[in-house]
């Protein structure tokens, strides 16, 4: 067999396109994984710009639970938050790339400005974020429901080099 000859495998890994859930369908498969005794990871941000940093981030987020729903934020709620020139990346790309990787199960778009309401609803048993976060630096309202729903904290250190903003910096300087 050469190097393109495709191999037999137990099961193929699914297309990204089928990750992409609404809000109603991933609280179907939440109770699905508390039935299974399954614990659920939940992660959020814009994901503009995916690189490895985002990559690196995501694979060891799915080390810290079972499954992994990241939300992603819609074009509107990043312009809310980012400003006016972002996002880059269309949402409807940001979300099939996101389900490109393995290590994501499932992504959900959000189009509010925090998670607040969904996280209330999904109840995971464990929260990611990176790095540059802390328990003290979380959005008040989001740490404060979830540390009453009895969430565990995890927080990712940054690959050193890797942003959005730096990438797109580094884009705006070439000549």
């Amino acid at each position: 067999m050469n190097a393109l000859s495709i191999h037999p495998v137990a099961s193929r890994p699914r297309q990204p396109e089928t990750k992409h859930l609404t809000f109603d369908e991933a609280l179907e498969w939440r109770r699905k994984l508390g039935r299974d005794k399954a614990r659920l990871g939940v992660t959020n941000g814009c994901f503009d710009l995916l690189h490895r940093g985002h990559a690196d981030y995501l694979a060891k987020a799915r080390l810290a639970c079972d499954r992994l729903l990241v939300l992603v934020n819609s074009d509107d709620s990043i312009r809310q938050v980012k400003g006016p020139g972002r996002p880059v990346v269309h949402e409807d790309d940001r979300v099939y790339m996101l389900g490109a990787l393995e290590c994501v199960d499932a992504v959900v778009m959000f189009t509010s400005k925090h998670c607040t309401d969904l996280f209330e609803r999904i109840k995971p048993d464990v929260y990611i974020k990176g790095g540059d976060y802390t328990e003290e630096t979380l959005v008040r309202e989001e740490y404060l429901l979830l540390k009453s729903l009895g969430v565990e904290f995890v927080f990712i250190p940054f690959v050193p080099g890797l942003s959005t903003t730096g990438l797109i910096e580094r884009i705006q300087t070439l000549p």
